[in-house]
């Protein structure tokens, strides 16, 4: 038996990376190791996260907002944000959600869309860990189709009072701000919605089987009554919660790989050591088929990654390129991780192995922020210039 090749090795993805984009990549790496790794498996099975506590660690290593410019945020590019999501998906797809519904989402709709007073006020503490936010814009009966939605936001003198409920809502019952996104006489508008504000309350959804290690809330808004400056000024209709989910989508291309690294060198790693038959299950052929076509599909995965990485540093990247790589990469992901718990056998079911605990996680991030069937349109939209949504 000889050293082993690590999967992306074979694709000589490290010399695609700037020295930097390593550095960051790597510190998560280690972050992950000694903070997270010891403590997801009970995460997982309890359901609970220590999100407040984590938000100040993760702010601290400067990963909240990371892509974004000014008021505290890191100012990194693309590629080296979409690394650090590989890695903390690496450990689990519920800590890359709060790390991205905090930066792409909730931050990212205040950075775009906000007021300079908005910025300051909210932004550094967000960027900090000090401050959690969520995104609202999910509801009960409308998740692929947001036009639909009911929430509304009505005028009544100088203020706006919002009615509507919110539902999958990632770090709802934790946030100390709520992104809400409403209809209103003008259209679709977005509001900034602070935790304790008479008349709004979060729920922690119960029962979950999948981001187990994650906080997932409903959101309830009954008359909650807002001053005319929380309304986010430069967001009007659905491009402007569009525009984040797309901020939002970019990171899962890259995170949901690092879900299938972690299944695949667990994988590797048990069936050169489990013994079947006198001989390690790597020994067998069919094995080894297994093993060649998930790093092929996990390879080819981070080469897409890493391009659409560096279109969108240029501000050459499409929605419909963000589609082509959500879907590619998390249905890969997810077929990668089914494919590995197979070899794994018994054992694959367990919390001793990360496979099966992956293959869940990855089984929500296949239908949130644009289910497969929904990003599937969106390019077919793009080759034939028709709208098959409806």
């Amino acid at each position: 038996m000889t050293e082993a090749v690590r999967p992306l090795e074979l694709f000589g993805v490290d010399d695609l990376l700037t020295e930097e984009e390593r550095a960051i990549r790597d510190t998560v790496r280690a972050f992950g190791a000694k903070e997270l790794r010891p403590h997801i498996a009970e995460w997982y099975r309890s359901g609970e996260l220590p999100a407040s506590e984590l938000a100040g660690k993760l702010g601290g290593l400067g990963l909240l907002g990371m892509h974004l410019k000014g008021h505290g945020c890191a100012g990194a590019g693309a590629v080296a944000y979409g690394l650090a999501c590989f890695e903390l998906e690496a450990v689990d797809s519920g800590l890359r959600s709060l790390v991205s519904v905090q930066g792409s989402l909730a931050m990212y709709a205040i950075w775009a869309y906000g007021s300079d007073e908005q910025k300051d006020e909210w932004l550094p503490a967000m960027a900090a860990g000090e401050r959690i936010g969520c995104f609202g814009l999910t509801e009960p009966d409308f998740g692929s189709n947001p036009a639909g939605m009911r929430t509304t936001a009505r005028r009544d003198g100088g203020d706006w009072v919002l009615n509507g409920t919110k539902m999958w809502i990632t770090n709802g019952a934790v946030a100390d701000i709520a992104v809400v996104w409403a209809r209103t006489d003008d259209g679709v508008r977005g509001f900034l919605v602070p935790a304790g504000t008479p008349g709004f309350s979060a729920r922690d959804v119960a029962e979950k089987l999948s981001l187990r290690a994650s906080v997932t809330s409903e959101l309830v808004l009954e008359e909650v009554r807002l001053p005319a400056g929380a309304m986010l000024p430069a967001a009007r209709g659905l491009s402007g919660p569009l525009g984040c989910l797309n901020e939002a989508r970019f990171g899962i291309v890259f995170g949901a790989l690092g879900a299938a690294l972690d299944c695949l060198e667990t994988t590797i790693a048990y069936a050169r050591e489990r013994v079947v038959f006198d001989r390690p299950v790597a020994g067998f052929q069919l094995t080894q088929q297994k093993l060649a076509d998930m790093a092929l599909e996990l390879g080819k995965g981070m080469l897409l990654a890493i391009r659409l990485g560096r279109l969108k540093e240029t501000g050459a990247i499409t929605s419909e390129q963000v589609s082509v790589g959500k879907l590619n990469n998390v249905r890969e992901a997810l077929a990668i991780a089914r494919e590995c718990r197979t070899i794994l056998g018994a054992n694959g079911i367990t919390l001793e192995y990360p496979v099966l605990r992956h293959a869940n996680n990855l089984e929500s991030v296949l239908t949130y922020e644009g289910t497969s069937e929904v990003h599937s349109l969106v390019i077919g939209k793009a080759l034939t210039g028709v709208a098959a949504f409806s």
